[in-house]
């Protein structure tokens, strides 16, 4: 089919959830795309942060292929050794306790929720069951994760939400500080909110919360689907704000392209989920667990985590220089870059004629481009860019 065909049998069949850009693609390598036309794209996306080692690496393909000519997927009824793997691996780089392999970013949050009002009500009873997140926080789709998500537009139309959620302005200590009573169990945090426009937290405001929490016994929860595995410079984000949180989220690219979710808590918490309590169909499938595993054993070396922040130093120089930028913002190679022109909505999709994938969030454009990008590549990128912020 050509593009033309693919966009009339996606508006007859599929529900219309996404305002998608004028390109369908159809292969990869690396940072590089090809579309249905033919046409060639360098891809500073990875499809919303996914692809950490790029389209179609050869490790990795090697892992998922030969996982799936050995066996596609079992019941969580029995054991996994793939599943094994991933969580020893996870454990090993972050010291925490234990792990349970879901599907997406929602689905780990969903089971931080969960763990954050068990946890509390087995330890205190009934009434300590409110989480406080941020204002211009995301937290996933479904029904409970859009109440933790701190964000009006998000609460429309699936009446009713989730109760037990309050929303705290981001780097406001004294807000944080007024919402704090006997009936909060867990604070869940992104370090730096992604789909909120690539906001950073200071260190101040997640020092003090990590402080208070540890003080009451409130759950420290890190939501890191988007600025994990690597993604910043360091394994998990929060490595740099100089904390231990209870409990960790990631998602995204910690399957290179294939759904895997995964909730991480520390010791204190690891006999909170019982049998029965928690579970699910396709978490930790043998063939996401063994693409996992390719990811985690390339991305979470001092090499490859230096490479992502020299990457990440080597785009702000570039992007610094180019016209109508504004700010710039982010760590590593998730970067944020605010318009003088306040147009990249506009900019996003005359690039995407011009041959580069880029994303926005609110009113910014947002990179984030595969871990493995080359320098080659992002010059190509950039050169493209430029011509259509000079335009």
């Amino acid at each position: 089919m050509n593009f033309e065909e693919i966009k009339d049998k996606e508006q007859k069949y599929m529900m219309h959830t996404y305002g998608r850009f004028q390109t369908a693609l159809v292969s990869g390598k690396g940072a590089s795309a090809k579309g249905a036309d033919g046409k060639d794209y360098i891809d500073f996306t990875s499809g919303i942060g996914v692809n950490s080692l790029g389209y179609c690496d050869e490790g990795w393909v090697k892992a998922v292929t030969s996982q799936a000519a050995a066996i596609q997927h079992i019941s969580n009824l029995y054991y996994s050794p793939l599943q094994v793997k991933v969580a020893e691996k996870l454990c090993s780089l972050t010291g925490m306790d234990k792990v349970f392999l879901c599907n997406s970013g929602a689905e780990a949050n969903e089971c931080a929720i969960k763990i954050a009002r068990k946890y509390s009500y087995d330890k205190y009873g009934i009434g300590r069951q409110k989480i406080l997140t941020l204002v211009n926080s995301f937290h996933g789709r479904t029904v409970t994760t859009l109440a933790a998500t701190g964000q009006d537009v998000f609460h429309n139309f699936f009446f009713p939400f989730t109760e037990g959620f309050e929303y705290v302005t981001a780097n406001d200590t004294d807000d944080f500080k007024a919402h704090i009573s006997d009936e909060i169990c867990a604070v869940f945090i992104e370090l730096i909110q992604g789909e909120g426009g690539v906001m950073p937290l200071s260190e101040e405001f997640v020092s003090e919360i990590a402080k208070v929490c540890s003080e009451k016994d409130i759950l420290l929860m890190i939501d890191e689907v988007q600025t994990g595995v690597a993604r910043t410079g360091t394994f998990y984000c929060y490595e740099q704000y100089g904390i231990k949180p209870d409990v960790v989220t990631s998602a995204k690219g910690l399957g290179g392209g294939l759904p895997i979710g995964a909730c991480l808590c520390n010791e204190k918490l690891s006999s909170v989920m019982t049998p029965g309590t928690h579970g699910t169909t396709f978490g930790g499938n043998p063939i996401a667990c063994a693409a996992a595993n390719e990811v985690l054993s390339r991305v979470a070396t001092n090499e490859f985590l230096a490479d992502v922040c020299k990457k990440g130093e080597y785009f702000r120089e570039k992007l610094s220089a180019m016209p109508n930028v504004k700010e710039i913002r982010g760590k590593g190679m998730m970067i944020g870059i605010v318009t003088e022109k306040d147009n990249a909505k506009e900019i996003a999709a005359k690039c995407v004629d011009a041959g580069l994938l880029i994303l926005t969030a609110k009113n910014l454009l947002r990179l984030l481009p595969p871990l493995t990008i080359t320098y080659d590549e992002i010059d190509k990128g950039l050169k493209i860019l430029q011509s259509v912020m000079e335009a």
